[in-house]
């Protein structure tokens, strides 16, 4: 994978990366939180594919690694809200 390629796969996964969390409704940060958020959720989107036995759908190709840009966009989303339900502050009104 040549740094072209990298840069590619990063700009990518940043982009699903916002968009999940664009979807969820809370951002958890900037540019480099959106990054780590689009892979982690590619991870946790494609493990919830495999789980359901879920096709991969739309796949992008870039330096023969294959990166599933709905399984992120899904799993960026549910991360992000997950994240933004536990985080959530509780006020207690009477």
């Amino acid at each position: 994978m040549t740094v072209l390629q990298f840069i590619l796969l990063v700009v990518v996964a940043a982009i699903c990366g916002a968009i999940g969390q664009t979807l969820a409704g809370y951002s958890l940060g900037g540019c480099l939180v959106s990054i780590v958020v689009g892979f982690i959720g590619a991870v946790v989107g494609v493990w919830l594919a495999r789980l359901l036995g879920l096709p991969q759908i739309l796949t992008v190709r870039i330096g023969g690694e294959t990166f599933p840009i709905v399984w992120s966009i899904a799993g960026s989303a549910l991360l992000a809200l997950g994240i933004g339900l536990l985080s959530r502050r509780r006020s207690w009104r009477w």
